[in-house]
């Protein structure tokens, strides 16, 4: 007899369980994936370099950057994996935001912020 609890596999984003193969794999369902790439043509990225931007999105589809409880900012992880930042819109504790220069964690976070709902950007 099988008495292993069935895990299932929710949207980072939207918190929806996710059923098909490739969602499950790319921790996102097609609607977020879809609304991350609108928000990448309306978001402020100005700031940014086309490369930064491109490093921006990568680190989305990886799920390297995460929304916390707080409107706004966002935990990240480092290119190599080994330390994480807290990044908001303007700011960013790595060592490029540290020193006032734009940084990709940045335009994660703006392209993140342009995909929320308004209802959670104003939480």
């Amino acid at each position: 007899m099988d008495t292993s609890t069935p895990t299932t596999t929710e949207c980072r984003e939207c918190r929806r369980t996710l059923r098909s193969a490739k969602s499950i794999a790319n921790g996102i369902g097609p609607g977020c994936a879809a609304k991350i790439r609108r928000a990448r043509a309306a978001a402020d990225l100005a700031d940014f370099k086309p490369a930064q931007i491109d490093k921006a999105m990568e680190l989305i589809e990886q799920g390297g950057i995460l929304r916390t409880s707080r409107p706004g900012i966002y935990t990240t992880v480092s290119g190599n994996g080994s330390t994480t930042y807290l990044v908001h819109l303007v700011t960013c504790t790595c060592t490029a935001g540290l020193k006032g220069r734009a940084c990709y964690h940045r335009a994660a976070a703006r392209i993140l912020d342009a995909a929320a709902p308004a209802a959670r950007r104003a939480a």
